[in-house]
């Protein structure tokens, strides 16, 4: 088998896409520097607009005059970091300079006010009464930071225009050179271009996947995923296809089954790009359109509705919105591979619905008649019994489809038509080879339909994409799979078209893998246990019209737990503040010292964001894993910091030692209690982790602080 071409390229492609967007470097990480300085700056913003705000007495202790002005000084310092990214891309991009340039002295100009307002040297100490007030011009703060927040969307909105343009231009390079490969003739051409090739798809893949972390919409992340799944995985059967057609020019098969993954690069490609400027294909029809799990969602919210406002819609529309319903059923009762009895039963109950609408249709017009009791409590129940069919219908299509995929993924989990397939290639048995790929075929039209009820019972807009992404990918692997087969069979002893056959066998066993994945998440949402994770979103917030999660919240926390653990997180914060500011001293920014700290720094920024229901982490289970992750960060300092201690003298090695003593009991006390069971009592377990951590932050601070001075002291010596 000849070596694969461009082994660098097509590796790293494969590796981004396979483990998600790690550590871009384009344009000096420009969108990543700039999301990073948003979620630092635009907090500290609210901080000062509530410190503003929050209690306005007169008098304020030094304490409290000190933490104003540490805010205003770290939003200053913010300010400045993000001034220094927007105009990094101004000078990257001529067409937005000017607009940029604007927005970042605009900016630059709010943080400085907003120092010098805060700053207690410029208080007024001289009042009638002896007391100190918080601001001389409290209007001036309030105006400068509604500047501040103006200039710095500004840049963000400009910025995202600069990220979006970065990745079409990406996109026409890969598209470029896709079209060299298509009329390559030659294998020492092929592989020169191929190693370009790779090159721009690893580009191309850090561009979407920080994209797609950026998307709020999960819907269109869910598209994106998709997509750049297909990417990932065309990137080694495009390489092996076309090295089997320039060892098999005149092979029909192999041009067709090379044809066909460039076609699908190329949708792929197209479709990340309508994903990140928003635009829809033609003929583009929302896929909840065709889910019967929403229509039925929407319906039952239409009746209930009726509690409330027996005029809130007309009665064709509601039976013309049940029948939609139960057309879509008919993908059920229709398809050969669903049971006499799951037929029978979603037959039945589509009958008894129908009956009870009729029902509650007439005591409907009754109810807009007659006000009485008696008539209310039918109309209710009349509402409860078509919920009910509509309950029951919800559960025999889940049923259906689950068990319907369960039984195929069973069946076809020892991929035995696969085996025969590769087997009748290197054989070179045609006659076996049109048994084996009608079989294929077969299992492919089994698959494909089983996607499709899927879809209905999938319960969110992201697991639907997933089926479609399932359902699509099966339709076009199974007929390469084919192609590739009949290549082999055709040249029984080609090592390439061995391997061809073998790059499109394993992607279509990777779906398959993938499919028992999609059911077990179907299975997770139909059963309400994914929802159990969300119990505890967004700690501090009062808890309320929550009694329906009695059971997964036994430990609920009062107001005072509430206001404990949001005060934590603000001192927490503040402190993140602190060590950003002993990391900016650093001219090293490559340190290992300074890496170990920025992380720590960073995560216990998510873990502050977290305590005021913001930022990446959603649960206590998120909360948890990253605090495990932050003490084994905090282990790794510690080590760096005993390598550095080696190059001091004797003293001043002692007192960093002596330092360093303190954070490593922290660190294993942390991971105790990360592990520790606290049955029921989540707050109890959050509030010792942030205080844990809050203490970790703090000798973070001085670690770095006291680093810093000893090394600019062995420099000088």
């Amino acid at each position: 088998m000849a070596a694969s071409p461009g082994p660098a390229g097509v590796a790293g492609a494969g590796a981004v896409y396979g483990s998600g967007p790690s550590g871009f470097a384009l344009d000096s990480g420009l969108e990543i520097k700039t999301r990073s300085v948003e979620q630092t700056l635009l907090p500290l913003v609210s901080q000062i607009t509530t410190l503003i705000n929050h209690k306005d007495k007169t008098k304020k202790s030094d304490k409290t005059l000190q933490a104003i002005q540490r805010v205003g000084q770290a939003v200053n310092l913010a300010v400045g970091r993000f001034v220094k990214v927007g105009e990094a891309i101004a000078n990257e991009n001529w067409d937005l300079k000017e607009e940029i340039n604007i927005a970042c002295i605009e900016a630059k100009q709010a943080g400085e006010t907003i120092a010098a307002l805060t700053d207690i040297t410029n208080l007024n100490h001289a009042e009638s009464d002896g007391q100190i007030t918080i601001f001389t011009d409290k209007t001036g703060v309030i105006k400068a930071a509604r500047l501040l927040l103006s200039s710095v969307t500004k840049v963000l909105l400009l910025a995202d225009r600069v990220v979006i343009k970065q990745i079409i231009t990406s996109r026409n390079k890969v598209l470029a050179t896709m079209e060299r490969l298509e009329k390559v003739t030659s294998f020492q051409e092929f592989v020169q271009i191929f190693s370009q090739f790779g090159n721009e798809m690893v580009e191309f893949a850090h561009l979407s996947g920080d994209r797609q972390n950026d998307l709020k919409d999960e819907k269109k992340k869910a598209k994106m995923a998709a997509a750049r799944a297909v990417l990932e995985k065309c990137t080694m059967m495009l390489l092996t296809a076309s090295k089997t057609c320039l060892r098999h020019p005149n092979c029909e098969s192999a041009h067709k089954n090379k044809e066909g993954v460039f076609v699908r690069m190329k949708v792929a490609l197209d479709k990340v790009i309508e994903i990140v400027t928003d635009c829809k294909s033609n003929g583009e029809t929302d896929v909840s359109s065709i889910n019967i799990f929403t229509g039925i969602k929407e319906f039952k919210m239409n009746i209930e509705a009726l509690r409330e406002n027996l005029y809130f819609q007309s009665k064709e529309n509601l039976s013309m919105t049940l029948e939609v319903i139960l057309e879509r059923t008919e993908d059920f009762t229709d398809s050969a591979y669903t049971s006499h009895e799951h037929r029978e039963r979603i037959l039945e109950l589509s009958t008894q619905a129908r009956m009870e609408l009729q029902q509650l249709v007439s005591v409907w017009i009754q109810a807009q008649s007659k006000k009485t009791k008696s008539i209310a409590e039918e109309l209710e129940l009349s509402i409860l019994k078509i919920s009910h069919s509509l309950n029951e219908l919800k559960k025999e299509l889940h049923s259906t489809a689950t068990q319907l995929a369960a039984d195929l993924l069973k069946y076809h989990a020892d991929h035995v038509v696969l085996k025969a397939l590769k087997l009748t290639g290197v054989e070179g048995n045609l006659e076996a080879l049109a048994v084996y790929a009608c079989k294929l075929s077969e299992q492919k039209e089994q698959l494909v339909e089983t996607c499709r009820l899927l879809r209905h019972v999938s319960g969110t807009e992201p697991l639907e994409i997933t089926c479609i992404h399932a359902e699509e990918t099966f339709q076009v692997t199974g007929q390469q799979i084919i192609s590739a087969a009949e290549t082999l069979t055709l040249h029984p002893s080609s090592k390439i078209a061995k391997e061809n056959l073998d790059v499109f066998c394993e992607a279509w066993e990777s779906q398959i893998s993938d499919m028992s994945t999609l059911l077990r998440e179907i299975n997770d949402v139909f059963e309400g246990r994914r929802g159990e994770k969300y119990g505890y979103l967004s700690l501090p917030k009062p808890m309320k019209n929550n009694a329906n999660l009695k059971s997964l919240k036994p430990d609920k926390p009062d107001s005072e737990e509430q206001a404990k653990i949001a005060k934590l997180g603000l001192k927490l914060g503040l402190l993140t503040s602190d060590a950003d500011c002993e990391i900016e001293k650093w001219e090293d920014q490559e340190n290992e010292i300074v890496q170990y700290g920025r992380n720590m720094s960073s995560m216990a920024y998510s873990l502050y964001l977290f305590t005021r229901g913001e930022g990446p982490l959603k649960t206590s289970q998120d909360l948890i894993h990253q605090l495990e992750v932050f003490a084994a960060e905090g282990l790794k300092l510690t080590s760096s910091i005993q390598a550095f201690s080696k190059q001091l003298k004797d003293d001043d090695k002692l007192m960093l030692l002596l330092e360093i003593n303190k954070l490593i009991p922290l660190c294993h006390q942390l991971q105790t209690i990360t592990k520790s069971s606290l049955q029921n009592k989540v707050f109890l377990k959050v509030d010792k982790c942030i205080t844990k951590t809050r203490s970790m932050m703090a000798l973070l601070v001085q670690l770095l602080s006291l680093c810093y001075k000893l090394l600019k002291k062995s420099e000088t010596n």
